[in-house]
């Protein structure tokens, strides 16, 4: 299905994304796909207490079917999600991808 299609393609992003196994216990970069949403964010202990883990966002899109587009949102300093003005609306999950590997203003990244 479509649907399984779009996480197949958000796993492979991830995986070639992920930092190599041997430091993955201090970084690591996941995904959430849940109700047309697509988080992806990274995973490291907190500075104070290495058992901790801190979940912080790098990047969010979500589907909207009625419109047929993806809408890609960035995590201010804030802490709250903001449309993504250079792309704010994609066709497809891959220039999510492509937007993301770019990261043309550091938004994503740092």
């Amino acid at each position: 299905s479509v649907i399984d299609l779009i996480e197949k393609q958000i796993q492979q992003f991830v995986n070639e994304h992920r930092p190599p196994v041997e430091i993955r216990d201090k970084l690591d970069l996941r995904y959430s796909y849940i109700n047309k949403t697509v988080e992806i964010f990274e995973i490291r202990p907190r500075w104070d207490n290495e058992k901790i883990k801190i979940k912080s966002p790098v990047a969010k899109t979500k589907y909207v079917k009625s419109r047929g587009v993806w809408i890609v949102y960035w995590m201010r300093a804030s802490g709250k999600w903001e449309r993504y003005e250079p792309n704010p609306e994609i066709n497809n999950i891959s220039e999510f991808f492509e937007i993301l590997n770019k990261d043309k203003y550091g938004c994503f990244w740092g």
